[in-house]
């Protein structure tokens, strides 16, 4: 009798260890998915912010530039009708013209910022690439930690194929080893 629940005793000891073998790399491999799934997430969410960020910044940039370009061409334009005034009747006609845009006791050549936009523009978009490339990075990373773990030894037989398929890493679009070709 005693062998007999030694023997029945051994055989449970060694289901409880396969189950709880089983149950521990089970809840492994969901998390690593969970991982992946999150980390796909984040570049999705990457991808989303340039979507909503790069054409309101475009917009701005091209705004701020088209605003100086008037405001140039106004005192430009101002400036050349007082040089070109041939009477006192032109001066003064030109002078109410301008005189409530422009001190011309205190003129100066407005600031030019748009070289100032475009250069924060290319810091933006250069920023916002790098966000999704280290997303895109963050997401590799947990594939091939998620494929070593479901492909492993015991893992391999032990964990079903369907709940747990493995997963493909990152991959760049087709012709993008290329740089690309900048035009301006």
């Amino acid at each position: 009798m005693n062998k007999t629940w030694i023997i029945l005793g051994s055989i449970l000891a060694f289901i409880l260890i396969i189950f709880l073998m089983y149950r521990s790399n089970f809840n492994t491999a969901n998390e690593y998915q969970k991982l992946v799934d999150n980390a796909w997430g984040d570049v999705q969410s990457s991808y989303q912010r340039r979507a909503d960020l790069v054409p309101q910044l475009v917009a701005t940039v091209k705004g701020a530039a088209a605003n100086e370009r008037g405001i140039l061409t106004t005192v430009t334009e101002a400036r050349a009708g007082i040089v070109g005034a041939k009477t006192p009747e032109d001066m003064e006609l030109m002078g109410k013209k301008i005189n409530t845009a422009i001190n011309l006791a205190f003129e100066a050549y407005p600031q030019i910022r748009s070289t100032e936009n475009f250069k924060d523009l290319q810091a933006q978009l250069e920023g916002t690439e790098n966000r999704i490339n280290y997303a895109r990075d963050q997401y590799n990373e947990k594939v091939a930690l998620y494929n070593a773990h479901i492909t492993g030894f015991i893992n391999e037989t032990l964990l079903s194929k369907t709940r747990f398929p493995q997963k493909e890493s990152f991959k760049a679009a087709e012709g993008s080893e290329k740089a690309p070709e900048v035009k301006f």
